[in-house]
Formats: structure tokens, C-alpha cells, sequence
């Protein structure tokens, strides 16, 4: 019996399999390195993944495990990475090279002959955002709504609101905020209050301290706050800037103009303040918090007013977030048959972005 040919490729199918094969290198030259970024650490541990990127002394790695450990610095014997990546430095500089290795303490980037050293704790940033480059602001913020209605022997309706928006730059920042409570008991409205306050901060370049000014118009008809409004400066200093405890602080002085439905109406200058407290501490996605802003006259000793709000906000869906918050607001000056503490409890759900 005779032996089956081998099949014989014709001209046009083997020019076709080489395109093919061609085009299949072609691909995964395009597609980049797959070699994992590579950190050692000075204990020995090593650790496989994506450098992405680098903030406050720490690098920030995405792993299978994890999408973002983050690293001190310190802790880092060796790096590797063949991703290309813009670099910003302590003193400004922004480079972009591949390879990048870190040993001994110092970042070497380029390969040969165009391999140059740099201190790799003067690293502040991998792959900046424009806003850090000075170019342009990072906007961020939260707008959430709470509402509760009851029917029966009481018909109760309470709608509780909050906007907060903040544009960010590398030498400034600007704040608005509107809070209010709209409430009404069988058909009779029983409180309507709203804050609205706008900030503008100039950071000192290479320090924590930053001066600013603030604007705020407050509103209580059933605390007989027809308008309280003030502005005046204010000096502020970061005290915390990790995820794990920020802290902002600021002390200034004001002017503050009250108008009353049925009190005299008053106006005196008077010493501000603002405590900006947060924590990631039960994890990156869920933030604990504690708000406060005080106001203290100096020609009368009862014009003393604190709003503090302390709360836990935690992520649901997508960029949509709940959030348990107490509100404490104490007037030492309220008028007569008006209470000075008021607390209240609230729940809501917002977007934040």
C-alpha cells in the first residue's frame, strides 16, 4: 500500500501563514512587556505585580491579591519595572523612562550609556495627574439627600441635604458647601435651616501651612436666625496628611453679621476656627470623620457658636455611598425659649466623585 503524501503548502498558503505569524509578533511587541514589576523588600519578602504609583514616601502596588499595597519606601531593597512611567521629583523635575531600578537606595533609570541616578526618596509621584504638574484642578465632591416620611396617627416628613464641592491645584484650593433640614409635622413646618459656606485656600509652597479666607451665611427660622453671615481670614497647617489620619486645622478672624425674625439684630468681630478630621482606618473605601467650625465673639462673651459633625460614610455601588452622621449645634447666645444644644441623628445617600 502506498504511503500517504505530506500535504504540500501552495505558494499563496504559506505567504499567508507567514503574514499571520507576523502580525501575531507584531501584537505582542505592541502589547508590551509581560514581566511583572519586581520589589524586594529588606526583609526578603518579594513582591510581583504593577508599580502605579507613588505618594507620602510609600509605593503604591496593584498585586493579584490586592489592588493597591502600599509600600514605604523604606522598607524597599530593590525595584524593578519595565513599564515606561513619568517620575516627579521632590525638587519639580518630571521624567519619563524604562527601565526603572531601584537599589541601595537609588533610582536608576535608562539602560547603557543613558543610565542616569537619582535618590529614590526624592520620589514623590509616578505618573502624575496634570493637577499636580500645576496644570489645571481636581475636582471632587458629594451631593446626598436623606428623606424620611410617616403616615398614621402623625404625618411626619423630614428631608435632610448636602453638596459639598472642592477644586484642588497644586498651589490653591476653592470649597463650597450647602447643608439644610426641611421638616414638616401634620402639614406644619417645624424646621428649615441651611449653611452655605465658600473657602479659598493659598498653600505655602514647601510647607504644611497654607492662609485663606472664608465666606458663610447660616439660616434657623425656629432658632430665630433670620441671616448670620461672616467673613475674615484664617491661617491653616495640615497636622496629618495620611489616609490613615488627615487633619486639617485653622484659626482666623471674622466679622459676623446676625439679622433675627424677632431678637435685635447684632454684629461683632469675632475669633474662627476649623477642625477637618478623617481615617480610613476600617479600610481604603470607608472613611471615618469629624467636622467642626466654632466662632467666638470678642465684645460678648455669650456669642459662642459650635457646628460639629461626626459621622461614617461607606461605599454601596459604583460611586454611590451611605453615610451615618451625629450634628451637633450649640448657640451660647440663643434667645430666650430657644434650646442652645441641638443634635440630631441622620442617614443618607450620596454620590461622590
Amino acid at each position: 500500500m502506498a504511503k500517504p503524501h505530506a500535504p504540500v503548502l501552495s505558494p499563496l498558503m504559506t505567504v499567508a501563514c507567514a503574514t499571520l505569524a507576523c502580525a501575531a509578533l507584531a501584537s505582542a511587541a505592541a502589547a508590551g512587556p509581560t514581566t511583572p514589576d519586581r520589589v524586594q523588600l529588606k526583609d526578603g519578602s518579594v513582591l510581583f505585580g504593577t508599580v502605579v504609583d507613588a505618594d507620602d514616601g510609600k509605593v503604591i502596588m496593584k498585586t493579584a491579591f490586592a489592588e493597591a499595597v502600599k509600600i514605604p519606601q523604606a522598607m524597599i531593597e530593590s525595584l524593578r519595572t519595565e513599564t515606561p512611567m513619568r517620575l516627579q521629583f521632590a525638587d519639580g523635575r518630571v521624567l519619563e523612562s524604562s527601565p526603572i531600578v531601584v537599589r541601595d537606595e537609588q533610582l536608576f533609570l535608562g539602560r547603557g550609556a543613558e543610565e542616569a541616578s537619582y535618590s529614590f526618596v526624592d520620589l514623590v509621584r509616578v505618573n502624575p495627574e496634570p493637577w499636580e504638574l500645576g496644570e489645571g484642578y481636581r475636582w471632587t465632591g458629594l451631593a446626598s439627600a436623606g428623606l424620611s416620611l410617616a403616615q398614621g396617627n402623625t404625618e411626619n416628613s423630614e428631608l435632610d441635604y448636602k453638596a459639598e464641592s472642592t477644586w484642588t491645584g497644586l498651589h490653591d484650593r476653592f470649597s463650597l458647601s450647602l447643608i439644610g433640614e426641611y421638616d414638616e409635622v401634620n402639614g406644619r413646618k417645624n424646621a428649615q435651616n441651611w449653611i452655605a459656606r465658600g473657602k479659598y485656600d493659598q498653600f505655602l509652597n514647601g510647607s504644611p501651612w497654607y492662609t485663606g479666607a472664608n465666606l458663610s451665611f447660616e439660616q434657623d427660622e425656629f432658632a430665630d436666625t433670620e441671616l448670620r453671615s461672616y467673613v475674615g481670614p484664617y491661617l491653616g497647617r495640615k497636622v496629618f496628611t495620611d489616609p490613615l489620619l488627615t487633619l486639617e486645622a485653622e484659626g482666623g478672624i471674622a466679622y459676623v453679621w446676625e439679622e433675627f425674625f424677632v431678637a435685635e439684630d447684632n454684629d461683632y468681630p469675632a475669633a474662627t476656627w476649623t477642625l477637618t478630621a478623617s481615617s480610613d482606618y476600617l479600610g481604603d473605601n470607608t472613611r471615618l470623620y469629624f467636622n467642626q467650625t466654632g466662632l467666638w465673639g470678642f465684645t460678648d462673651e455669650g456669642d459662642v457658636l459650635l457646628n460639629s459633625t461626626a459621622g461614617l460614610s461607606f461605599p454601596l455601588i459604583l460611586n454611590i455611598e451611605g453615610s451615618a452622621e451625629v450634628i451637633w449645634k450649640y448657640d451660647l447666645g440663643a434667645v430666650e425659649n430657644v434650646e442652645k444644644l441641638d443634635q440630631t441623628y441622620r442617614f443618607r445617600l450620596g454620590y461622590r466623585w
